[in-house]
């Protein structure tokens, strides 16, 4: 007679009736009788449904096997365990205490040989047997293949194919099953984390010693402005640089500068017609589609906020957008072709509201609605970003313009993004690509473009140990970046610094030892382009309701 404890066994011996207790009992004696290695504990469960085909077998107190079930093998279950329904257990098989079996799992401590020339039917079986620790949960259809040790108080999660060894206290998912987080972090991690701490603090105290030769390096005096490095033409972006790097790590204007006469020159490079801030030396009228343009508006936009001023006009991007023109920008933005451009105009279309709002500019109805609607209703669900990766590259500008688009926007007015859990999957598998991520190639807007997603979503808890080995490894290498008196260059290996790579390798090692719970040892924050929390949380004026007059 089929019973409901054959399948939900774990309350038996509090619900089941005498007379069940009674057969239970009896059945146990029964196959305890007939196989002399075979034993059972206090108060155990072995539905008769259960397929047990075992050449040993030892079930410890308050253990049970469901129905369905299909043991083999020598097997050494502890007390406490679950082997639920439509399991398989086969082989060399030891489990701690407190192991639960998810249905439709299997433990196979066993496997072929699989020699060509001879049908794997054919061939033999060996076996180097499984050991599950104590406090262990292995989720339903889970296959943990032979020659595996499972660490106490490890998870396997749903669907994972175990491969290899998991350590004490890790959550492992996938296939082949890799570690997500720590459901118990091991005893060595302060330690380590205290070795991390102190390599950041050094590094940010050899860029303070330096920050001041590095600016000076790249002063033109003959123009009085900055260049990206020596020998280049000075640019609008290297100014913004320039207040940003001083701001820091000196926590001043640029040294030798006078406050009032640089917001004057950045203010002064504004069109009073568009808004915007035009390439130096341009005569044209600067077009948004323009891509240092569209910078401009980051760059000279936060070099003004950092030293205490803002734009002079409304910035037309946004000051004479409307929601349906919004739309159509976004809909003609090749997101298709060329993502990173898409974004890279996003983010300029997200600050340009930032600093209208902060101005008090009119904004037509609907435009910040417009904005984050399109991004959140057109944001690919599997990826969890917009656009899709190409045959060259891969999805290195389908990244790369996640970013761009969700600083300006998600991350800078304070909006949780979409599908973060995607974003993280996403991630994680563009920073294998050796083409962009092996420790020759790494630069500044491919590292950055990574740690900022991952940063943002952080809160997700979600691979949360594969997020931090790979903070791990990247933070290693800027630290090793710096070179005495002159900064970081751009790419990281082998190139001259610059202004440009110095400040923006400055905020990824902010981004990747905040992830690993080490920022404050840098001793900065950055307060700029690169700025970690919303705008809105230090500019109230942010939250009132844009004017529709």
């Amino acid at each position: 007679m089929i019973d409901r404890h054959d399948y939900s066994p774990w309350d038996f011996w509090s619900t089941a009736p005498e007379e069940s207790r009674r057969r239970q009992l009896k059945h146990q004696a029964a196959l305890a009788d007939e196989h002399a290695d075979w034993s059972f504990g206090a108060d155990c469960f072995v539905s008769e449904l259960a397929a047990l085909d075992a050449e040993a077998l030892i079930l410890g107190d308050r253990s049970y096997i469901a129905a369905g079930a299909y043991l083999t093998g020598t097997l050494r279950i502890g007390a406490d365990c679950s082997v639920n329904t439509s399991t398989v257990v086969r082989g060399d098989v030891v489990f701690g205490d407190g192991v639960r079996m998810g249905a439709h799992s299997s433990v196979l401590g066993f496997n072929h040989s699989m020699e060509p020339g001879t049908p794997v039917f054919r061939q033999p079986l060996t076996s180097r047997g499984i050991r599950i620790g104590d406090d262990v949960w292995i989720g339903s259809h889970v296959v943990v293949l032979d020659g595996v040790t499972v660490g106490a108080s490890a998870v396997l999660a749903a669907g994972a194919v175990v491969t290899k060894d998991v350590p004490a206290g890790a959550i492992v998912g996938g296939n082949p099953a890799r570690l997500l987080r720590w459901r118990v972090p091991p005893a060595d991690a302060a330690p380590e984390r205290n070795r991390l701490r102190d390599r950041v603090a050094a590094f940010a105290d050899r860029a303070r010693a330096d920050a001041t030769a590095l600016l000076a390096r790249s002063f033109d005096p003959a123009t009085g402005l900055y260049t990206d490095r020596p020998g280049v033409p000075p640019t609008v972006r290297a100014q913004g640089d320039a207040v940003e790097i001083a701001d820091l790590l000196l926590g001043s204007t640029p040294p030798g500068s006078d406050p009032s006469g640089l917001i004057e020159r950045l203010r002064g490079w504004q069109d009073p017609a568009t808004g915007a801030v035009p390439p130096l030396g341009s005569v044209d009228v600067p077009r948004w589609d323009d891509g240092d343009t569209a910078y401009h508006v980051l760059s000279t936009g936060y070099a003004l906020d950092l030293i205490g001023s803002e734009f002079a006009h409304p910035i037309g991007l946004v000051a004479d957008a409307t929601a349906d023109s919004v739309i159509a920008r976004l809909d003609s933005l090749p997101w298709d072709t060329d993502p990173w451009n898409a974004g890279h105009h996003v983010d300029a279309i997200g600050t340009a509201l930032l600093w209208a709002r902060r101005r008090g500019d009119r904004i037509a109805p609907g435009v910040a609605e417009a904005l984050f609607g399109w991004l959140v209703t057109h944001a690919d669900a599997a990826s969890g970003m917009w656009g899709r990766p190409s045959a060259d590259r891969g999805l290195l500008l389908v990244v790369n313009g996640f970013y761009r688009a969700t600083r300006g926007t998600f991350a800078q007015h304070g909006i949780p993004v979409p599908h973060p859990e995607a974003v993280i999957d996403t991630v994680l598998r563009h920073a294998r690509d050796e083409r962009w991520f092996a420790p020759s190639r790494l630069d500044a807007c491919n590292v950055l473009d990574v740690t900022h997603p991952l940063w943002l979503t952080q809160a997700a808890g979600y691979r949360r140990a594969e997020v931090d080995d790979l903070a791990v490894r990247l933070l290693d290498h800027v630290l090793g970046g710096w070179q005495p008196g002159a900064g970081m260059s751009f790419r990281l290996a082998g190139a001259e610094p610059g202004l440009q790579g110095t400040e923006m390798w400055l905020a990824i090692a902010w981004y990747l030892a905040d992830l690993l719970g080490v920022s404050d040892a840098l001793g900065y924050r950055p307060r700029g382009v690169h700025r970690p929390e919303p705008a809105a949380s230090s500019h109230p004026s942010l939250n009132a309701r844009p004017s529709a007059e």
